[in-house]
């Protein structure tokens, strides 16, 4: 990867809350961001997905939700987040919400490092009656973290992976709802300017070793 396509390139970063492997979470959080991939590239933008599975992080969000602080992976993912153009957001619904993972992760972060960026929400469960935790759970969480959400959010029932993309009930197939999500985020993101590396805040400290020499 060429510098200039490093810059220019849109970043998105697909968040799945799902527990288990394989997971319908993860699977229609990939599905949304390549959708968003693939729609940036019909309008001439260069964009890199990302997934990734909180639950490989599940252990130091806890940690990070006892000391304040966060480590190690869990750090390096909350920095590919702060940073990226634009997130996917998909959570298994539990108890008509969001996951514990999900809220937890979302607990971790700082309260800005979401303002203003482009979120695509999506969720998935056993039956399409859990569907309104996107809009009374889901969308209420982002608009409080000041997120720019897609009007269009997308459930997945476990009915909707194995209709062979057609739906029930004169609803449009899964396939076409994410193609239509993916689009909405493609044009948010394809009308900003690419946020590029966040500056290093310590960049300028002085090493111990130069400390020590000195």
């Amino acid at each position: 990867m060429t510098k200039e396509h490093a810059v220019t390139a849109r970043r998105i970063v697909a968040l799945s809350a799902g527990l288990s492997r394989p997971s319908s979470t993860r699977m229609l959080a990939e599905r949304l961001g390549q959708a968003a991939v693939a729609a940036l590239g019909d309008q001439g933008v260069d964009a890199e997905l990302e997934v990734v599975e909180l639950r490989d992080v599940a252990h130091p969000v806890v940690d990070a939700m006892l000391t304040g602080f966060a480590t190690g992976e869990l750090a390096d993912v909350i920095e590919k987040v702060t940073n990226a153009d634009a997130v996917v957001a998909v959570t298994p619904v539990f108890t008509a919400s969001y996951a514990g993972l999900f809220k937890s992760f979302v607990d971790v972060l700082d309260k800005d490092a979401l303002a203003g960026t482009p979120v695509l929400l999506g969720a998935t469960g056993g039956t399409a009656r859990h569907s309104l935790a996107l809009d009374h759970a889901l969308r209420p969480l982002f608009a409080y973290l000041r997120a720019d959400v897609a009007t269009t959010a997308v459930f997945a029932a476990t009915d909707d992976w194995a209709a062979s993309g057609h739906a029930t009930g004169g609803e449009a197939a899964l396939g076409e709802r994410i193609t239509r999500a993916g689009r909405e985020l493609a044009r948010t993101v394809a009308a900003r300017e690419p946020r590029g590396e966040a500056d290093d805040p310590f960049a300028s400290a002085p090493s111990f070793e130069s400390l020590l020499g000195g």
